[in-house]
């Protein structure tokens, strides 16, 4: 017997999250353990079930989730993205939706990196004239 589930993958900074849709009862399950578990603060939460509630699907599906990388905001907005991406996969209609939301748009923001000859990224060492 073939289980259907959707696919989407979600990027944000250094996360990646591999999100998995299957028709239940919503609960989401991110590496193997409760979203609860995974995510501390409430703010987050709402940031993961967003897509799911813009598109009024949250009660259809079961996310399983496995996030690597980054920190914990990074993971939520990875599988925020991956969920949107997984919803399209289901129903292309949804798409107006999520797009007026701003759910489909990868945040590109990322860490700059350090270049030589300086203290950070942009962050100079100490001037002196002698």
């Amino acid at each position: 017997m073939a289980m259907t589930q959707y696919y989407g993958t979600g990027r944000r900074k250094t996360s990646v999250a591999r999100v998995f849709l299957r028709p239940g009862s919503g609960t989401i399950t991110v590496n193997k353990r409760p979203v609860e578990a995974s995510f501390p603060t409430e703010t987050l939460r709402l940031v993961i079930r967003q897509p799911l509630v813009v598109t009024e699907t949250g009660e259809r599906f079961d996310v399983l989730a496995t996030t690597t990388g980054g920190g914990v905001a990074g993971q939520a907005g990875a599988l925020r993205l991956g969920i949107a991406r997984a919803l399209l996969e289901f129903d292309e209609e949804l798409r107006g939706n999520l797009r007026k939301n701003g759910l489909l748009t990868r945040d590109p923001r990322a860490k700059e990196r350090k270049k030589y000859g300086m203290a950070g990224a942009r962050k100079r060492f100490q001037f002196s004239k002698r």
